[in-house]
C-alpha cells in the first residue's frame, strides 16, 4: 500500500509563513493528493490573510478561512463552512501555539497568571473544541494531528510555560484518542518535532543554541526539516497509520534517545 491521500479533505491550521512547520505539513499533504482547507489568524489590517493566501495559493485550497481559536463564534463558523462545502472531514491538523516572549526567557516561576492562561488556552485547550466541532463531520478512520516538543517531558531552558502547555496537549491527545476512537475509528496523535528555526521559535531564548545542541548530540547529527515533519503527518493521516492512535511520535533525528 502506498501513501495516498487522494480525495481526503483535510483542514490545516497555523500556517504563518514559509518557515512554519504547518507549511511543511500542508505541502506534503497536497503532494499526497489531499484536498486542503487552510485557516489563517485574522488581524485588523488583513496582513496575515494576504501573506498566507499568497503563500498557499499553489496548494489550491478549496477553503480559506479566518480562525482565532479564542473566538468561539469564529470557530463555529469555520466548521459551518466545512459542513456546507465538504460535508465531511478526513483530517484535522492543529499547529497552534502561543506564549509571550517575556515568558520564554528566564525563570518559569516568573510566569504571570494571564500569560499562563493564554498559553494553555491557545496551545493546549484549543485542540478540544476544534475536535468537538469536527466530531460530527469526521469520516470513518479520520485523523487528527497536533505538534508537541520534548519540553513537554523535560525541563528545557527558556521553554518554560510552553513546556507545560505541550504536556497538557499530549495528555489531551490521549483523552481525545480514547473519546473519538470507538465510534468511527478516528485517530489522534502528536508529533514531537525537533527544534526548527521558525518565526515562532525565534521567540524562545537561546533557540540557536538548542538547534546546535541537537546537531551535536542527535544520532543523525542534525536537526529535522519542516518537510520531514510534514511527511510524518501525511503518514499519520493516511490509511497506512490506521492502527496508531493516542501517541506522541518523535521526529527529532533521534535526539530524544541520546540528547541532554
Amino acid at each position: 500500500m502506498l501513501l495516498d491521500l487522494t480525495g481526503k479533505k483535510i483542514l490545516v491550521t497555523g500556517i504563518a509563513n514559509n518557515r512554519s512547520i504547518a507549511w511543511g505539513i500542508a505541502q506534503q499533504l497536497k503532494a499526497a493528493g489531499a484536498e486542503l482547507g487552510i485557516t489563517y489568524l485574522p488581524d485588523d489590517k488583513g496582513r496575515f490573510e494576504a501573506k498566507v493566501r499568497e503563500l498557499t495559493a499553489p496548494l489550491e485550497p478549496s477553503l480559506f478561512l479566518p480562525l482565532n481559536v479564542q473566538d468561539a463564534d469564529q470557530m463555529a463558523e469555520v466548521f459551518g463552512e466545512i459542513k456546507a462545502k465538504w460535508g465531511v472531514l478526513d483530517g484535522l491538523v492543529h499547529c497552534l501555539a502561543f506564549a509571550g516572549k517575556e515568558e520564554l526567557i528566564g525563570d518559569y516561576s516568573a510566569t504571570t497568571a494571564e500569560g499562563f492562561a493564554r498559553s494553555l488556552d491557545i496551545s493546549a485547550y484549543s485542540l478540544a473544541p476544534l475536535c468537538a466541532h469536527a466530531k460530527p463531520l469526521f469520516s470513518e478512520k479520520a485523523g487528527v494531528i497536533t505538534l508537541s516538543y520534548l519540553g513537554a517531558e523535560r525541563a528545557i531552558p527558556n521553554y518554560n510555560v510552553m513546556g507545560v502547555a505541550k504536556a497538557a496537549l499530549e495528555a489531551s491527545v490521549r483523552y481525545l484518542a480514547a473519546e473519538l476512537g470507538p465510534e468511527k475509528q478516528v485517530r489522534v496523535n502528536a508529533i514531537s518535532a525537533g527544534p526548527i528555526r521558525t518565526l515562532a521559535s525565534s521567540a524562545i531564548g537561546g533557540i540557536l543554541d538548542m538547534i546546535h545542541n541537537v546537531e551535536e548530540k542527535a544520532p543523525l547529527r542534525r536537526t529535522v526539516t519542516q518537510m520531514e515533519v510534514g511527511g510524518t503527518a501525511a503518514f499519520l493521516l493516511s490509511d497506512l497509520a490506521s492502527g496508531i492512535s493516542g501517541q506522541t511520535i518523535y521526529v527529532d533525528a533521534g535526539y530524544c534517545v541520546t540528547g541532554m
